[in-house]
């Protein structure tokens, strides 16, 4: 077995990416800056500029980060069933719960107590909606004075609430609309504390309510198809408006006349309200799963954010369109501004893109494929889709029909390949410059759905090797694996001449099938392509992995050893160093080298001159979901060790030393089975993600914790050679303080064992010297604690224990009780009962010491009595 490597391994999680949504309502501040999410039963806030997170409410958050954090200032029980919805109205000082029994109540926000209680719906409250009636009727201002009056005269206090409940002209303006599930919207006054209207239009669940104060109105929608136009002054129906779909979110656009509506298409859809007609062309609708639940509007920024059950949201620029009259010409659909992703869900692949490094590619558990930003920087949300902070989505490749499972991309970062459930591969062109993410063919063939990709990772010869990686044409070949146990190797065709790959009319034959192969008896689980393009591995359930040449797609060999399906296969990269077996000597790398991982929860590196096993490494406690070679040593870091990397079922990520098998470090920021795993070889920066929705960037902190390492061994080194200066001049309180900072017991041990036996003492000195007491009775409680930990060790052992009882005789003397039993520290209770327990056995000791010494003072006496008498 090899040595084991002196070279130290750190990695630290410098950045996340983690989810801000799980689904629950979404809330924005007025200025449209900070989005207020539910996560799970906490809730976060988040800079909609910068996409950083400023606080977690509800819950302890690691990000040191943040902004502020959020204090608890009343916890509210108004319901004994669920609160279903909650509602704030306009001045921030009222707050409207709606629950499952049908009760409403309305809280004062500052004080949290119950202004109002409201019973009368008969199902769950769906819709809550605080407004100001535009014109009073002069009966509400009578009765509320006389209530002020009665109220007075009964010698009961008004609420005050800045004039909003109190009994004067203002409260007969203030309303509360709540809708049910049983279909009926009940208008709520909240000076008199009664039903105004009981609007019974709708006959399924209402889901929206939205005042417009220029109009007088309210409008409601339903799941009942259908959304309608309220009179405020009589609370007639002035007009329904058939959506013909069911309606989960609707409102007015500002001022105008216009309203918004959006529900199961997945669309923002603009209505007249005075026409009742559609003013947003007629759009498909969106995929399953892309429903919209509720929609935003920001007036400052004319912006409507829309929340889909994907958990993710939209940001669209609203129509300009006239505040006044009506417009009969059709508009375009709303254009997105951005788009947010609430959660990415399970990760279940990734990998890098663009020839930078500064997108990441993400498979999440769906059929889309998601590009977030991994760079740095602030945009404005205003600014346009292309939003550049870090974690932000800057685009979806949309085609597959079905959860996408594997991605792969080839040495430039500009072809992305990803293989799904739906049977078909895809291969897309990224060209981040342009902003354009387009899809170049679909290959399809394999009878089940595709488990492994892989693409070439070397140039082709070209004449423009030194120019821009767009400019090269697409990779000549890519292989797939599929649950229908086969291998493809598919040719990918080069625009024909006159088009472009980014030509969006081009026409090219259909992708086909160089070759076909039964490659395994059970899945296929990962392929990888060697450096030179000339052998491709597979990776299969069946526990074997398979290698095969790239032209004709013939078996090489097989490697057996692993005792349950192999879930990752990685050949190593060219001039990667030998590396020696565990029973054998060197193996060259001129044959190469291949890495796999299994559900047996080991990792695997075999030779492939004879194909056999050089090293297995054990260490993860769940299968070995994902492995990699590391970036190869540079010339910076000679003595750096081969490395590779691995992710297992148990959450955590390994990095091992390739030449001793051992684990270098162990990187721990997942709560679920961690899938994917990465590596920027020009930053060797390890990107994780994992079942939890969290990407965790990794960075390579081996040369800084060296660094460290060194200087702290410099100043260590110094401090010591301080020590012993101090010890010999004298010096006993720099000698003691340092000798307790650098944790040197037995040197502390020996300073004050020379005191102890100083002969004759100082007078006066509880110690022996005076400058001993004095350092003694100035410690700090960290140092005195610290001392105490030492006195104890001391005092077990009979050769030291007249030290420590000496010096612990000038702790006792020195300082009060209430010091010593104020310390606070790790391991105190221990370190008090370990000091009794010893002190007084030796005590004990000595007692028995002084009763032995009188027989022997008894016998000598005697003794010489009876020599006396022979004399």
């Amino acid at each position: 077995m090899a040595s084991r490597s002196t070279v130290v391994t750190t990695f630290e999680p410098e950045s996340v990416i983690q989810p801000i949504y799980t689904g629950g309502d979404v809330a924005l501040d007025r200025r449209g800056q900070i989005l207020a999410t539910c996560l799970g039963e906490e809730a976060i806030l988040t800079d909609l500029q910068t996409g950083r997170a400023l606080a977690q409410v509800e819950g302890p958050s690691e990000d040191d980060r943040r902004s502020f954090s959020p204090n608890l200032l009343r916890s509210l029980k108004p319901h004994s069933t669920p609160v279903v919805t909650i509602a704030v109205d306009s001045t921030g000082t009222l707050l409207g719960t709606g629950s499952a029994d049908g009760v409403v109540k309305v809280w004062d926000i500052r004080g949290g107590f119950v202004t109002h209680t409201f019973r009368g719906h008969n199902g769950v409250i769906s819709a809550l909606h605080f407004f100001e009636a535009s014109n009073a009727d002069p009966k509400d201002v009578k009765a509320s004075k006389k209530d002020k009056k009665r109220r007075k005269d009964a010698d009961l206090e008004d609420v005050d609430m800045d004039g909003v409940i109190q009994g004067d002209t203002a409260t007969a303006r203030f309303r509360l609309a709540s809708g049910s599930d049983d279909g009926k919207i009940r208008i709520w006054n909240l000076s008199k504390r009664k039903t105004v209207a009981i609007l019974d239009s709708h006959v399924s669940v209402v889901r929206g309510l939205e005042f417009s104060p220029a109009l007088n109105a309210l409008v409601s929608a339903s799941r009942d198809k259908t959304a309608i136009i309220w009179d405020a002054k009589t609370w007639n129906s002035k007009r329904v408006i058939p959506i013909l779909e069911r309606v989960e979110a609707v409102g007015f656009l500002g001022d105008s006349t216009y309203v918004y509506t959006g529900g199961e298409s997945g669309n923002i859809r603009i209505w007249s309200s005075q026409t009742g007609r559609e003013l947003t062309e007629e759009r498909s609708a969106g995929a399953e799963g892309n429903e919209i639940i509720r929609i935003v509007y920001i007036p400052v920024m004319n912006t409507l954010m829309s929340i889909h059950t994907d958990q993710s949201l939209l940001l669209y620029s609203a129509p300009r369109l006239p505040t006044t009259g009506d417009s009969s010409e059709l508009i375009e659909p709303l254009s997105l501004i951005r788009r947010i992703s609430g959660t990415h869900d399970e990760i279940i692949d990734l990998a890098y893109v663009t020839p930078d490094r500064s997108l990441l590619a993400l498979a999440t558990n769906s059929e889309d494929i998601r590009l977030v930003s991994v760079t740095g920087g602030d945009s404005d949300p205003s600014a346009g889709s292309g939003a550049s902070y870090f974690g932000a989505d800057v685009a979806l490749l949309q085609g597959h029909e079905d959860i996408v499972i594997c991605i792969d991309i080839d040495w430039s970062g500009c072809w992305l390949a990803t293989g799904a459930k739906d049977n078909t591969a895809r291969l897309w062109k990224i060209d981040h410059s342009r902003q354009s993410y387009s899809h170049y063919a679909t290959y399809t063939g394999h009878a089940e759905s595709l488990g492994a990709i892989s693409l070439p990772q070397n140039p082709l010869p070209s004449k423009t090797s030194d120019a821009n990686p767009l400019d090269h044409p697409p990779p000549p070949f890519l292989l797939t694996g599929s649950q229908d146990k086969t291998i493809k190797r598919w040719e990918i065709t080069r625009p024909l001449s006159g088009t472009t790959t980014s030509s969006k009319n081009r026409t090219q034959p259909s992708p086909r099938a160089l070759y076909t192969r039964k490659a395994h008896d059970k899945d296929i689980n990962a392929i990888s392509i060697n450096h030179n393009n000339a052998l491709f591995a597979s990776a299969s359930q069946d526990r074997t992995v398979k290698i095969w040449s790239v032209e004709g797609g013939e078996v090489q060999g097989i490697l057996r050893g692993h005792r349950r399906g192999v879930w990752s296969v990685k050949f190593a990269p060219k001039d990667t160093p030998s590396i020696s077996g565990d029973s054998t000597g060197p193996a060259s790398s001129r044959h190469g080298l291949i890495l796999t991982g299994s559900g047996d929860k080991t990792v695997k590196i075999w030779s492939l001159s004879d194909y056999s096993c050089l090293r297995t490494m054990e260490g993860h406690t769940n299968s070995v979901l994902k492995v990699l070679w590391m970036p190869l040593p540079s010339a910076e870091q000679p003595k750096r060790p081969v490395q590779i990397a691995s992710a297992g079922g148990d959450g955590l990520v390994k990095i091992w030393d390739a030449n001793t098998g051992e684990p270098a470090c162990t990187l721990d920021n997942h709560t679920d089975r961690v899938w994917a795993l990465t590596v920027d070889p020009s930053t060797n920066t390890l990107v994780s993600g994992g079942g939890d929705s969290v990407v965790t960037f990794w960075k390579d902190t081996t040369s800084i914790t060296i660094a460290a390492a060194a200087a702290a061994s410099t100043v260590r080194v110094e401090q010591e050679q301080q020590l012993v200066n101090y010890t010999h001049a004298g010096n006993y309180r720099e000698a003691i303080i340092l000798a307790l900072t650098l944790n040197h017991p037995a040197r502390l041990l020996a300073l004050f064992q020379g005191v102890v036996d100083r002969n004759p003492p100082e007078e006066g000195s509880l110690s022996g010297v005076e400058a001993v007491d004095e350092v003694l009775m100035n410690l700090s409680d960290e140092q005195l604690l610290e001392l105490l930990r030492r006195l104890r060790d001391w005092n077990t052992n009979a050769r030291t224990a007249v030290v420590a009882q000496r010096i612990l005789n000038v702790v006792v003397r020195s300082y009060p009780a209430e010091r010593l039993v104020g310390l606070r520290g790790r391991g105190w209770k221990e370190v008090v009962d370990g000091l009794r327990a010893y002190t007084e056995r030796h005590f004990k000791r000595m007692a028995e010491l002084v009763d032995e010494s009188y027989l022997v003072e008894y016998t000598l006496k005697e003794m010489e009595e009876i020599g006396f008498v022979d004399g």
